[in-house]
């Protein structure tokens, strides 16, 4: 196995077929799908599944390209040290549900440690995809939520794919909406109060089980429910036809504005707020900080 062979390996494992990669590559098709053949002998698996269509990931294969990216990775900064003598930025990336508290923390640590010396990357995605990203060493950290709904099956997801859930604290559950909605000045909210307007939340895409939706309560029978992908369009719902949606209470009004409020929501329920990371790695200084940030908002769980 050879740094060309992985590096074969990874811009493959990025485009839809060979074809793709072998033109990223500079080399021709046959000579690429042959050097992956003899890797894929070498190592005992299947990296990828090959059709007419295209080509896609193995399950194995997912894993050993995570593997092959921090190889890589890892020794291009030892070239830039060592042989190449050139400044290299280190990388820190974070994926996470829909909490703006966890981008106002993402914001903190780039004023903490500066754009020169990192390269910051921060992905708000989907449940099973935040997942994935840790996963594959795509990031370091992936910050979601537990309860008692989903702690079963996601805590096995978690336990297949070797990571590890940190709680970082207790909420409880509170109705997001726009500051005019007609429920917006109640000191307490009642789920049937909500049933005649429209709850919003977001797609999870292929993955669209209950147990990984962004929401908690996400199996009420509700009346009116609109999915969206993105927060921007979700925000622009609840102005627009009154929506609302379950979240933690947690909200940062230096990104988000003073135009949406929290109502505490008449509830038992309780989400815990935490963070995925590998269990074979340690965080990394920049990620310590990160969760340090992440604690200064368990004040604000308490409201």
């Amino acid at each position: 196995m050879t740094l060309i062979q992985l590096k074969y390996a990874v811009c493959a494992a990025g485009e839809n077929s060979f074809n793709d990669a072998s033109k990223k590559l500079f080399i021709s098709q046959p000579s690429l799908s042959n050097a992956i053949a003899i890797l894929e002998k070498e190592i005992g698996i299947e990296i990828f599944n090959k059709t007419k269509t295209g080509i896609s990931l193995t399950t194995e294969g997912e894993e050993f390209i995570g593997y092959a990216r921090q190889v890589l990775e890892q020794y291009d900064l030892l070239d830039a040290k060592y042989i190449s003598r050139k400044e290299t930025k280190k990388k820190f990336s974070v994926s996470m549900q829909h909490y703006t508290f966890a981008v106002n923390a993402f914001i903190e640590i780039i004023r903490q440690y500066g754009m020169d010396t990192y390269e910051f990357e921060v992905y708000e995605e989907k449940t099973n995809t935040i997942i994935e990203n840790v996963k594959n060493r795509k990031s370091e950290l992936g910050i979601l939520y537990l309860n008692d709904f989903n702690r079963k099956i996601l805590g096995k997801l978690f336990d297949d794919y070797r990571l590890k859930f940190h709680p970082l604290f207790d909420c409880g559950l509170y109705v997001y909406m726009w500051k005019e909605h007609p429920l917006a000045k109640h000191s307490l909210i009642d789920i049937d109060e909500l049933m005649e307007y429209p709850c919003l939340s977001f797609t999870q895409g292929q993955h669209n089980s209950f147990y990984f939706a962004e929401e908690v309560l996400s199996t009420l029978p509700y009346k009116k429910i609109i999915k969206a992908s993105d927060r921007a369009t979700l925000l622009n719902l609840m102005v627009g036809i009154n929506g609302y949606t379950i979240c933690s209470g947690i909200i940062c009004e230096e990104l988000n504005g003073s135009d949406y409020v929290a109502v505490k929501l008449n509830s038992d329920e309780k989400m815990t707020i935490g963070y995925i990371s590998r269990k074979d790695a340690r965080l990394s200084q920049i990620g310590e900080s990160y969760i340090a940030e992440l604690k200064r908002f368990e004040e604000k769980s308490m409201l």
